[in-house]
């Protein structure tokens, strides 16, 4: 193991992120009471432009007058593009007058390092001049060629400052690099297996390696929760921790997959059980149901039975 290690400064059970349009303040009770882990409040590409302030000012509201924190939700809001003319205002507007009650701002199209260090640069100001004690994190949208170009210094200089998560944007994504595909996290037939695995899996490799959530972004087609199930299982096969829902029937598809099952939790709590005996017996490795286990298998093993009780503390 290098001596060199990056540590997650900041644990969130975020299996399911639910993303409710700014513009659409009917949503925000629903959204309170859904069992999701997870929300965004979004500002950006669910808000039309002339909508774009009163949806400011709906998000403002609905921070300060709903009992997220009581429902168990992690509450984030998605601005608008640092290219725009309300991402600054946006910034300086929530945290003033929502900012106690905001944990992670989620910047869209992350492009280098120097977006993510802009935005961190007026949360320090602003939190330092609202007087504020909490810490809102930073979460970034890995959804451009540029994006991914870059995603492992963003990553890497990220970690060291306030950033948490990165989301991987496939509509954004695909759009940037023409990318012909059926729909929104959709698969291509013409292309032989999953046209997204690459991306997922550089995003993810730069998240592990630096501590940081990587988090599978939006399936479209609503009416077609098998797809959004193989797209969520392809991605926590690679070591995604969850996946965005753009409706709440894909919460519970989420949920679902993103939960380490009964039989595997039971089977990682046997491997440390067998490998802390063969410990005892001054032996580095084991046998179990007839396989080796090392300790490779103890840091796999660990890694469930963390999560399965980090779930089970945030449902209780």
């Amino acid at each position: 193991m290098s001596h060199t290690l990056y540590t997650a400064s900041v644990q969130r059970v975020q299996r399911c992120e639910l993303a409710v349009p700014g513009s659409n303040p009917g949503m925000f009770e629903k959204a309170l009471k859904s069992g999701v882990d997870f929300i965004f409040l979004d500002l950006e590409d669910a808000v039309a432009p002339d909508d774009k302030l009163q949806a400011r000012k709906n998000v403002i509201e609905a921070i300060n007058d709903l009992d997220w924190k009581g429902h168990g939700i992690t509450l984030s809001v998605r601005i608008n593009g640092l290219d725009t003319q309300y991402m600054v205002r946006d910034v300086v507007d929530l945290v003033e007058q929502a900012g106690a009650k905001i944990d992670t701002i989620l910047i869209p199209k992350v492009g280098v390092y120097g977006d993510v260090y802009m935005v961190e640069a007026m949360l320090n100001q602003l939190e330092m001049q609202q007087g504020l004690k909490n810490k809102i994190g930073i979460e970034a949208l890995i959804e451009t060629a540029l994006g991914m170009a870059n995603v492992e210094d963003i990553a890497r200089q990220g970690a060291l400052g306030r950033l948490e998560a990165l989301h991987f944007g496939v509509a954004d994504y695909a759009a940037s690099n023409r990318a012909r595909t059926v729909n929104i996290g959709g698969l291509n037939p013409d292309y032989p297996g999953d046209q997204w695995h690459a991306a997922i899996s550089r995003m993810t490799v730069a998240c592990r390696a630096y501590g940081l959530r990587p988090i599978d972004g939006p399936f479209g087609d609503l009416k077609d929760p098998d797809g959004y199930r193989q797209a969520a299982r392809r991605a926590a096969a690679l070591g995604c921790e969850g996946k965005w829902a753009i409706h709440p029937s894909q919460i519970e598809l989420a949920n679902e997959v993103f939960t380490p099952p009964a039989a595997e939790v039971e089977k990682a709590k046997r491997i440390l059980a067998a490998l802390q005996e063969a410990a005892a017996q001054g032996k580095g490795a084991a046998s179990l149901d007839g396989r080796l286990i090392d300790a490779a298998s103890e840091r796999m093993a660990n890694n469930v039975v963390r999560a399965a009780e980090a779930i089970a503390a945030k449902t209780k």
